[in-house]
């Protein structure tokens, strides 16, 4: 089976050199470029490529103008580095059609922990029909969800919110994090509503219902027994 490849984008040597290392334990293949101009020849030229890690600051061409060239023939996921923690930018990331947005400086760990979540949920929608973890499956195509091997009717939206946990399984998802994966930016409600939801989801799911955690002052986690932390 071939390697995911994985174009790692930023103007520092040393953290393309570090993403890299760590990604490719993974097993990940990694292409490198040091701007904007380099990463949209090699996506060009280079097929296949399934994942972009690409910082905002560089020279030539930052990361938002590569992000919108790419974005009007492709849908492969983005995670944009930078380090400002602007909300604002955050905000313009997502409208732009980014995956994941995560601040420098960053774990390693943690960048490819999002990685692999962000995979497992790209690869599901394309054509893996079942989320599996702890006990519970999500059957996408039917719509389904079993826990251990017993129907569980779920509404529209603790289904949707049951999927991006699995699919994010190990992460600490922030309320915002939730809101905006699940509701959507066009949503305007607040936080509170992911509490209610996930008291519904953890009642209907019985026991399994203790798989997600809370994350005291941030949010949530599924944590499967199965799963470790990266």
């Amino acid at each position: 089976m071939d390697k995911m490849k994985i174009l790692v984008v930023d103007d520092e040597s040393r953290m393309r050199k570090l993403v890299k290392d760590f990604l490719v334990k993974k097993d990940y293949e990694v292409i490198e470029a040091e701007d904007g101009s380099v990463a949209l020849e090699s996506f060009y030229d280079i097929k296949g490529i399934n994942l972009i890690i690409l910082d905002v600051m560089m020279p030539k061409m930052d990361g938002w103008q590569v992000c919108k060239e790419i974005r009007k023939t492709s849908k492969v996921p983005i995670i944009m580095l930078t380090a400002r923690g602007d909300e604002r930018d955050e905000l313009l990331g997502f409208q732009l059609g980014v995956d994941e947005y995560i601040s420098k400086p960053f774990s390693p760990k943690i960048l490819v922990a999002r990685v692999e979540a962000i995979l497992r949920r790209t690869n599901n929608g394309a054509g893996e029909a079942k989320i599996e973890a702890g006990g519970i499956v999500i059957d996408m195509d039917a719509h389904e969800v079993f826990v251990d091997d017993v129907l569980v009717e779920l509404s529209y939206k603790e289904f949707e919110l049951l999927a991006y946990f699995l699919e994010n399984r190990g992460l600490a998802l922030s309320r915002e994090k939730i809101l905006n994966n699940v509701w959507n930016y066009d949503y305007f409600g607040d936080a509170r509503t992911i509490d209610t939801h996930v008291k519904k989801l953890r009642s209907k799911l019985g026991e399994k219902g203790n798989l997600i955690r809370t994350i005291w002052g941030l949010g949530y986690k599924f944590d499967a027994e199965d799963i470790k932390e990266p």
